[in-house]
């Protein structure tokens, strides 16, 4: 049996599960967000950078295949989401992201706005499917498919607008594949592994790694 962050946060204190207010953001969640969000960031901008020596020869092998490198922008919202487990977290956190990286200088200029807002509610939305409630591994594999999803259909309008039926298939195939491996397994590995050094005790997803269910 699984339980509710409600319910593991009333087993470890004694209180009664609060409904609403674990809905409330916290200084300690704004906080690890932003830190989530810059320290991404970063990684965005390095992941842009490599995108010619990753991306351009697998779009030059087979026209769409290069979604299967979008996963490195799309793992902020999801890990994010993962950790602090509030509503607006996987938006904030992929947002907050792109804009550090776009302070860095992108090769796609404030059009990384965009993406990160668009991306960043790909994820938000799959959450908030769940009722903020569930953060087992297969919801942070559909939140990184989601986020895969979005961000495949929003480089279609902007980037590749008239790509025909092969490419737009392929894209958002491999889109969403990099985004489930990259953004959904990976950021799910790394929340558990931060959890079990006890770095997130002050968040749901730690206090549940020391609980039996």
């Amino acid at each position: 049996m699984h339980s509710t962050e409600a319910e593991i946060t009333s087993s470890t204190s004694g209180r009664r599960p609060d409904r609403t207010g674990r809905f409330r953001w916290r200084v300690v969640d704004i906080v690890v967000a932003s830190v989530i969000g810059v320290a991404s960031g970063v990684i965005f901008w390095v992941w842009g950078q490599a995108y010619p020596t990753l991306g351009t020869p697998l779009e030059a092998v087979l026209p769409g295949l290069q979604g299967v490198v979008n996963g490195g922008w799309l793992f902020a919202g999801v890990l994010g989401g993962l950790i602090v487990r509030k509503p607006g977290a996987a938006l904030y956190t992929e947002l907050l992201a792109a804009v550090v990286s776009a302070l860095l200088v992108t090769q796609w200029g404030a059009l990384t706005l965009l993406s990160g807002l668009v991306q960043g509610l790909g994820a938000e939305i799959v959450f908030a499917a769940f009722l903020y409630a569930n953060y087992r591994v297969y919801v942070a594999l559909i939140a990184g498919a989601g986020a895969g999803v979005a961000c495949a259909v929003n480089d279609l309008i902007i980037t590749y607008p008239g790509a025909d039926a092969p490419f737009v298939v392929l894209y958002v195939g491999s889109s969403v594949v990099s985004g489930v491996v990259i953004a959904g397994l990976l950021s799910w590995l790394v929340m558990k592994g931060l959890a079990r050094t006890g770095a997130l005790s002050r968040f749901a997803a730690g206090r549940e790694a020391g609980v039996r269910v």
